[in-house]
C-alpha cells in the first residue's frame, strides 16, 4: 500500500471514530494503545538486528511511534482512563462487552 493509501485509510478509521458512542471511543483509544505498544516493541526487537539503511529506518520508526504511544496515553488520561491498566486482558474484557 503506497503512502497516499495509508492516509487514506487512517482518515477513514479517524472519521468513523466520530460517528461512534462514547464507550467504543475508548475501546478504540485502548487498542491503538495495544496495537502502538507492539510496533514499538518490535520496530525496538528489529532495530537491534538491523544493518545500514535500516539503522535510520527503525530510529526513525521508534520516534514516531513513541511519539504517538505518548500522545495516545496523554489522551487516554485526559479521558479518564486509568493507562497503566491497559493490557491485552483489559482488551478482552472491553472487546466482548462492545459485542453485547
Amino acid at each position: 500500500m503506497d503512502k497516499r493509501g495509508r492516509y487514506m485509510e487512517e482518515y477513514i478509521k479517524e472519521y468513523k471514530i466520530i460517528e461512534k458512542t462514547e464507550i467504543q471511543k475508548e475501546i478504540e483509544l485502548i487498542k491503538t494503545i495495544i496495537d502502538t505498544r507492539e510496533k514499538l516493541k518490535r520496530d525496538n526487537k528489529n532495530f537491534e538486528y538491523a544493518q545500514g539503511d535500516l539503522v535510520d529506518y527503525y530510529t526513525y520508526q521508534i520516534k514516531a511511534n513513541q511519539a504517538k504511544l505518548d500522545y495516545l496515553i496523554k489522551l487516554a488520561k485526559t479521558n479518564g482512563i486509568q493507562v497503566d491498566m491497559v493490557n491485552d486482558k483489559k482488551f478482552t474484557f472491553l472487546e466482548s462487552e462492545e459485542a453485547g
